[in-house]
Order: structure tokens, then sequence, then C-alpha cells
């Protein structure tokens, strides 16, 4: 049987190395309604939306879904609480098309704190979310217990999972430093330094309402009032107008209407 011509088996070849090492895309599986009925009665930032922007973040959630493996270590992940985790990632980048975390690969859920040696169990444990780096980098830890709490009706300003996200988006740009350059146009970067700063010295002589945590450096300022934008939007902006205008700016969202 005669073999078929070299300039044929180019082509082929090409074809089948395409296939080989085309990326497969991730399965998309659309949000169900018991889903609908979880986002709705305890993520008030879903609750919120008008019907269409219900959509586009249901949308985002399944894209997350498919994009981003969560796992759970001595306790068991429960559709709850991804779809928890999933509105934590979703809520910072609502106002962007088509953002993608692509610096996060694994989220992995804990029972409750864990110490800086990734340990649940007994010593001195405060830690309740984590952005890993070094051989941990692409992974974040959260606890459980603090996941629900802040989505719960008690939580105030506070939502350790929104925080940890916000680390990630402020990640992006290479440096975790308080200035997402990624989406911070850059007229407002010293503006934005400076405002950052001075709410900072507010805050040290207690003139603030901020959660002290703020103070440590501008990420965990950054994170912290972020923190208070989503959670609390209606009371940042009337508190603190000139935060609220920056924020709104840099997460292209308007919460507080």
């Amino acid at each position: 049987m005669n073999s078929l011509p070299f300039a044929y088996l180019i082509p082929i070849f090409l074809i089948t190395l395409y296939f080989i090492l085309r990326k497969k895309k991730p399965t998309v599986t659309p949000v169900t309604d018991a889903d609908k009925k979880i986002l709705n009665d305890y993520v008030g930032f879903y609750h919120n939306l008008d019907s269409t922007d219900k959509l586009k973040f249901e949308d985002k959630i399944a894209a997350f879904f498919g994009s981003v493996k969560m796992e759970g270590v001595g306790v068991e992940m429960t559709t709850f609480d991804e779809l928890l985790i999933a509105s934590s990632a979703v809520i910072p980048i609502f106002g962007f098309h088509d953002w993608q975390y692509k610096n996060l690969s694994t989220v992995l859920l804990y029972p409750d704190t864990f110490n800086h040696d990734f340990q649940f169990e007994g010593g001195e444990r405060n830690i309740t979310g984590m952005v890993g780096s070094g051989y941990m980098n692409g992974q974040m830890i959260l606890s459980q217990s603090a996941l629900r709490q802040g989505f719960s009706k008690s939580a105030g300003k506070e939502n350790t999972a929104i925080h940890e996200f916000v680390h990630l988006l402020d990640k992006s740009d290479g440096a975790t430093d308080g200035v997402p350059e990624n989406l911070i146009a850059h007229e407002y970067t010293l503006p934005w330094i400076k405002m950052m700063h001075e709410e900072i010295g507010r805050i040290e002589d207690n003139k603030s309402d901020i959660n002290p945590y703020a103070i440590t450096n501008q990420a965990e300022f950054f994170a912290v009032v972020s923190e208070y934008f989503f959670e609390k939007p209606e009371l940042l902006k009337d508190k603190h107008p000139d935060l609220y205008t920056q924020l709104s700016r840099i997460f292209a969202q308007n919460p507080a209407g």
C-alpha cells in the first residue's frame, strides 16, 4: 500500500498536535434553582441585584466553579460553602466584564482558625484566611467558621473571604501593596496612597470606625476598607465619602446606589 506523500503528512501532524496541546475548556455547570435560593437568602449583595444583574452574577459563579478547585481539609465542603466562596470571589470583580483569577487554582477550606504552619488544631491559631505564596502560590486557605460568619446577619463591616479575594486582586499586578495597578487609573494612584495614609493616621488616633487591622500595612488597609465597601456601602459613603468614591472607581461598582 502506498504511503501518504510528505506534503499531506505535515497538516495532519499539525492538526494532531493542536488537539494534543489545546487547553481543555473548563466545564461550566449552570447555577441551579436551589443554589439561587441559597444566594438570595445568604448573600446580601446578590439579594439586592435586579433580575438582569442576578443572571450576570450566576454566570460568574458558574465560571468560577469551572476554573477553581475547592476542597475541604478536616471538614466537609458543602454546596453552601462553595456558593459562599464563589460569591466572595465574584463580588469584588462584578464590575469587570471578563475577569479571571489567574493567580488562583485551589481554595482550601479549614474547619476553623489556623496558624502559619497551616495547623488547625492546638497551639496558637489566629488566622482566618490566607493567600498562599512560595510553594503555596495559587492557593487560598479559608476558615469555614469565618467564611460563614462573613455572610451572617451579625457580620457587620467584615467578610474574611472577600478580604482574601481583594488581596488576590491586589496581587495580580505582581505586588500585594494596596495599590491595584491593574484596576486603578495612573492619575489616581498617588491620591489613593495619600488617602490611605491619612486614614491610617485617623485610625491610629482612634478617630475612625475602620477596623484597626487596617493600619498593619497598605495591603491590609485596602482589603479591610474593601470589606466595608461591599458589606456596608451606605455607611462607608456617609462616613468616608472620598474613600467610597475611590473604591467605586477601583471596583467599577456603586453598591450604595
